[in-house]
């Protein structure tokens, strides 16, 4: 009787098959860590009474924000090192602003380009 040497074709594919489910094992831990991760993370920074309503980019690495601070809004110019305060806004000066429908998601009947047309021309007057 004469041995082997080497794998047989058999051999082969069970080594392939073992090595594809420990792929896709990695795979599926590796999915739900991130899950887990990125829930954990939101609902950290869902209870916090900062919030980021919206961003309108200017340029190239400058970006105008309104960010939500309590009961007050402020408008931000933000570049590539720097912030910069704009304006401070009242609730009763974005009255279209509408209640979050979730923690982290807002809900707008306009965007910023309009609600930043409005603050400017009340400012205006």
């Amino acid at each position: 009787m004469c041995m082997i040497i080497g794998s047989t074709g058999l051999d082969n594919i069970i080594q392939l098959l073992v090595v594809l489910v420990i792929f896709i094992f990695v795979l599926a831990i590796t999915a739900l860590t991130t899950r887990f991760i990125g829930g954990y993370q939101k609902e950290k920074m869902g209870n916090r009474n900062m919030r980021m309503i919206e961003s309108l980019r200017v340029a190239n690495n400058k970006y105008i924000g309104l960010i939500e601070l309590g009961d007050v809004y402020l408008v931000v110019g933000v570049g590539k090192d720097e912030i910069h305060p704009i304006a401070k806004l009242s609730k009763e000066e974005l009255p279209d602003l509408k209640e979050y429908a979730d923690a982290g998601s807002p809900e707008l009947k306009e965007g910023f380009q309009e609600i930043l047309e409005k603050v400017k021309r009340k400012k205006g007057k």
